[in-house]
């Protein structure tokens, strides 16, 4: 097969590929302005009028507006705290050479390894001891420290590739390593620390299991936004409400979409910068 047809097979699949993931999203956004009649004939159809009441139903009756804050509220103090630790920790362990480095480097790439619902029982246990079950701080902890490997891998890495010889210059004029890691060293790292950034917010906002482990019935008002989606599910399988679950997945998706829209260049450009040195 020559390059002018594996070409054509690459452009093929591409399309195919899009037509996959646009074509859910397109469905959902369709059945959010559509009745429950509507929504069980032809999924591509346009719907007859804009029922916007499926968005007031979803937002007030439902009460996504509140999931989508706590969603907020612990997604950035998750991914905050992640990066802040995972930065720091993955500068360390790429930069300085000590007794244990290596250890320490694969218990963190370890922690990709292992299956979040292996660890719900005891994870429960230990929150649930801490007097932290039902509240965001627990949840906020729980986050950070499940986002931490991959943040350290994929830091720790791009952290290589920088120049040694601009941190001795640092140290040269007088910085501490602190001063030298915060001011010379993150700033060249902009590219990896956005594309890691955006990689942990679609992962915590995403999240389900922990939430539903985490922040059981009695904390409704502190669920997140799947837990949410999730009640609306069940509300709408006794109720027949389904143009309110439609809304609803489509404000989840839209602050995803948007982010992922404006950051893309970004995201591209830190997972391609360090692949050539």
């Amino acid at each position: 097969m020559g390059p002018r047809a594996l070409n054509v097979l690459a452009q093929i699949m591409l399309a195919v590929w899009a037509v996959v993931v646009i074509a859910p999203l397109l469905i959902t956004l369709l059945g959010s302005f559509k009745g429950t009649t509507e929504l069980f004939g032809d999924p591509f159809t346009l719907p007859s009028a804009l029922r916007w009441d499926n968005w007031v139903s979803a937002w007030d009756t439902a009460r996504v507006g509140r999931f989508i804050l706590n969603s907020a509220i612990v997604v950035f103090f998750g991914v905050a705290g992640t990066m802040l630790l995972g930065s720091m920790a993955a500068y360390v362990l790429a930069r300085y050479t000590f007794s244990g480095n290596r250890f320490i480097y694969y218990m963190f790439v370890s922690g990709l390894t292992f299956p979040v619902f292996l660890a719900l029982v005891p994870l429960f246990f230990v929150v649930k001891n801490l007097g932290l079950l039902g509240t965001h701080t627990g949840l906020v902890l729980v986050y950070i420290a499940y986002s931490l490997p991959f943040t350290v891998f994929f830091l720790a890495a791009f952290f290589k590739t920088l120049p040694t010889s601009v941190a001795e210059a640092a140290f040269m004029d007088g910085c501490s390593h602190a001063r030298t890691f915060f001011q010379v060293m993150l700033p060249m790292a902009r590219p990896a620390l956005v594309s890691v950034t955006i990689f942990n917010i679609l992962g915590q906002w995403n999240q389900y299991l922990l939430p539903l482990v985490l922040l059981p019935g009695d904390a409704e008002d502190k669920w997140v936004l799947p837990q949410g989606i999730a009640s609306i599910s069940t509300a709408a399988g006794n109720q027949a409400d389904w143009g309110a679950l439609f809304a609803a997945l489509t404000i989840a998706i839209v602050p995803m979409l948007v982010v992922y829209v404006i950051f893309q260049r970004q995201i591209q450009a830190g997972l391609t910068q360090g692949a050539v040195k």
